[in-house]
């Protein structure tokens, strides 16, 4: 363990949090400007999360803001570093990172603040840094020695190729990863992801992390993807060459799984997964988890979808369920088309309430949450809001985490 901060330093940092409740956006951009500067330190991000609109300049800013005000508190804090190191162990962040962040970082609060960032809160916000680096660096060796230990393990960037590629829905497929070198994989906690790295002609190294979206095994991983883009937004990058141009041979380098949005595999109290659009992803995963490893879990399945075009996997759900009594599944359709037959194809048009999900499953139940930022943050909140122990709502989504508490009250209104 680092050593403790001093007092000088706690007292120092928490002065600073006025300054960082109204110019921390501002910093955090600064930051990554610094170091996107050096493109190897910029190849290590997914770019996707960053920009003008991106969202991980706000979460960042958030995280720093959660720290300086619980800088005597940091227990409070275990959970986000916690999420922070899984994600990055999928991105192969090693100890070496940190000092160029130190240095972006502590550059921007001076091109920021001015003359406000004296020497005194520069050393205290050095000392601050480097004690959370130290945390977390020790964190990330001890996950990435636990994957290097275990069967079919590694650390860093290994060779999979694509074995096979299912079309899903109009929007969605899959994609069956196997080691190049014909070994075994480590095998997944049923919701964590895969960090992959791409080399796309024209442009260059970007990273994205998938779900897995089976049943762990030690053979391969499967991960599910949505076309991303719409009319008058731009087409994903990497999730468009993945539809286009992977087929089957198709080399991708992949980091071991991580993530700490994981199914309780030690319990049978019962389950309820939720899933918005492509959310489904770990949810598939624990829900073949469930029906392998302890079918008589009771278990409901709680999915919503635009309309039957785009709802992917629902083939593979109904015969999980037909093969286990204990599983239930609700389908929710927000705009069924003429083709979509209630009963058949999905349960109920709309969205997928608290309210429902409150008054149909068991009052002791843990809710597992996966998909859009709106969709969870009405679930999240709402959930809270009529009674359920923050214990027994997690969830994930594609995007930092962080920003989940940004949503607006309204959304579970």
């Amino acid at each position: 363990m680092p050593s403790p901060l001093s007092p000088d330093t706690i007292a120092l940092v928490k002065a600073t949090v006025p300054a960082l409740e109204a110019h921390g956006l501002t910093i955090t951009r600064r930051m990554y400007e610094r170091l996107f500067q050096d493109p190897a330190i910029r190849d290590l991000f997914n770019q996707s999360h960053h920009g003008e609109t991106g969202s991980q300049p706000r979460a960042l800013a958030n995280a720093v803001l959660a720290y300086a005000r619980n800088i005597d508190n940091l227990g409070a804090l275990a959970g986000a570093v916690e999420r922070i190191a899984q994600k990055h162990v999928t991105l192969a962040i090693r100890p070496e990172h940190y000092r160029s962040v130190a240095e972006a970082l502590l550059g921007a609060i001076r091109d920021v603040l001015g003359e406000a960032a004296t020497p005194e809160i520069c050393a205290a916000w050095g000392e601050a840094y480097w004690f959370l680096a130290d945390i977390l660096i020790g964190r990330e060796a001890a996950i990435y020695h636990d994957h290097e230990s275990r069967p079919g393990g590694w650390a860093g960037w290994r060779d999979f190729a694509v074995e096979s590629v299912t079309r899903e829905s109009e929007t969605i497929r899959s994609f069956l990863l196997v080691p190049v070198d014909g070994g075994p994989v480590l095998a997944h906690a049923p919701g964590q992801s895969l960090g992959i790295r791409f080399d796309l002609p024209g442009h260059g190294v970007l990273k994205r992390n998938y779900s897995v979206s089976c049943a762990p095994n030690d053979r391969a991983y499967r991960i599910t993807v949505k076309r991303e883009g719409a009319p008058g937004r731009p087409a994903g990058l990497v999730s468009s060459w993945l539809h286009d141009a992977a087929g089957p041979g198709t080399v991708l380098s992949v980091a071991a799984p991580a993530g700490d949005f994981v199914l309780d595999r030690g319990s049978r109290a019962p389950v309820v997964l939720v899933s918005g659009g492509v959310g489904l992803t770990p949810m598939m995963s624990m829900l073949e988890t469930i029906a392998a490893e302890t079918p008589e879990r009771p278990t409901w399945y709680v999915h919503g979808a635009l309309n039957g075009r785009v709802h992917a996997m629902a083939a593979q759900a109904r015969e999980l369920a037909a093969a286990c009594a204990a599983i239930r599944l609700h389908t929710v359709y927000e705009v069924p088309e003429a083709g979509d037959r209630r009963g058949r194809d999905y349960d109920a048009a709309g969205r997928i309430t608290p309210e429902w999900l409150v008054a149909h499953t068991p009052a002791e139940a843990t809710y597992y949450l996966c998909g859009p930022r709106p969709f969870l943050a009405s679930l999240v909140h709402g959930l809270a809001r009529l009674g359920v122990p923050a214990e027994r709502i997690r969830y994930e989504f594609f995007g930092p985490a962080d920003e989940l508490a940004d949503e607006a009250p309204r959304e579970a209104a």
